[in-house]
């Protein structure tokens, strides 16, 4: 049996559904109780679970547990702070680091030692732009302003608390390093600073099929490393089941997407025809940052390699899970993954 908490989130829902295909026993936790009755749908068994709450750990089953996936947070792209009015840096720690604990302590008092949870690929921003290839041995360089920097503190804190429990009580905590992920999930519209942008990928989208001009600002061959969530999913039920899965893994492509690429593949796929045109704008400035991270260590350890790493591919399939309708309450939601 697994327990995915934090389960009626985007990747939880695609982890669960992979975990099924694969035979798994699923408890799938969270708050959103519609998301929930998909799960149930599905074949997991629901449970509405707040891991800040350490009443609800009771709820959870505790024995032929294989291990916990961790899911659940406050993310800045869900989170409606506006700092400029307010400061939400206990919130960050209350869901993401207390939380967490308590997860941590319930699974080592009853013996479940393969824990993974989530952080952030920012971490290491200060490594952006400049060519090499990003290890998980790069040393944290991150910005201490902005919407992010209390996230990544958040999840810089939960990392070390992981790994504190491997050393002190001998667990297999681990944690994947996310970029983007990409897929069909509520993210059309995130927020920033607690104000309400499309995303970039979905702005493409649109364009493209209503056979609009897409406008690539500044440099066009700005290259970024991506995931596409159905290997996300794949690479979590790898990692349960090795023994050497322990510390932090980069969880990326491990291939640089080029901007200008990203674009015809967006209109190939969902332009129909439609005439849809690339315009470079090098007057506009464009802050996308640049980077590349390594997958050896996932591979080594637990034989991971991503399957998505062609764009079109990857937005074939994104378009097909579009089309088949089974993730439109997914689509729907715009609440805190929980």
């Amino acid at each position: 049996m697994v327990i995915v908490i934090g389960a009626t989130g985007f990747i939880g829902m695609y982890t669960v559904d992979y975990l099924l295909s694969q035979g798994k026993q699923v408890v799938a936790t969270g708050r959103n109780k519609a998301l929930g009755e998909k799960l149930e749908t599905m074949g997991a068994r629901f449970v509405p679970f707040d891991m800040t709450n350490p009443d609800d750990l009771a709820k959870l089953p505790c024995e032929d547990v294989e291990g916990v996936i961790v899911l659940a947070g406050l993310l800045p792209a869900n989170a409606t702070a506006d700092l400029d009015a307010e400061e939400n840096a206990a919130e960050y720690f209350e869901v993401n680091v207390i939380g967490l604990i308590n997860i941590l302590e319930w699974c080592r008092a009853h013996g479940i030692p393969k824990v993974i949870a989530t952080c952030s690929y920012s971490d290491v921003s200060g490594a952006w732009g400049t060519g090499r290839v990003i290890t998980e041995d790069e040393p944290r360089d991150f910005k201490f302003t902005g919407d992010h920097a209390v996230y990544v503190i958040s999840k810089n804190a939960a990392n070390d608390v992981m790994e504190y429990y491997n050393q002190q009580h001998g667990m297999r905590c681990a944690s994947f390093r996310f970029p983007p992920v990409y897929g069909v999930g509520p993210h059309g519209t995130i927020l920033v600073n607690g104000k309400p942008y499309k995303s970039g990928i979905q702005t493409f989208i649109e364009r493209a099929q209503a056979g609009e001009d897409i406008e690539l600002w500044g440099d066009p061959h700005i290259s970024r490393d991506i995931i596409y969530v159905k290997d996300v999913a794949r690479a979590f039920a790898m990692a349960l089941e090795s023994e050497k899965t322990c510390g932090l893994y980069n969880m990326t492509s491990g291939v640089g997407l080029d901007l200008e690429d990203q674009a015809r593949a967006v209109i190939q796929v969902f332009g129909d025809g439609a005439g849809s045109q690339i315009v470079y704008r090098p007057d506009k400035p464009n802050h996308t940052p640049s980077y590349l991270y390594s997958m050896e260590k996932a591979k080594r350890d637990f034989g991971f390699v991503p399957e998505y790493t062609d764009y079109v591919a990857m937005m074939e399939d994104y378009r097909d899970e579009l089309e088949s309708g089974r993730w439109e309450a997914l689509v729907d939601s715009r609440k805190r993954e929980a």
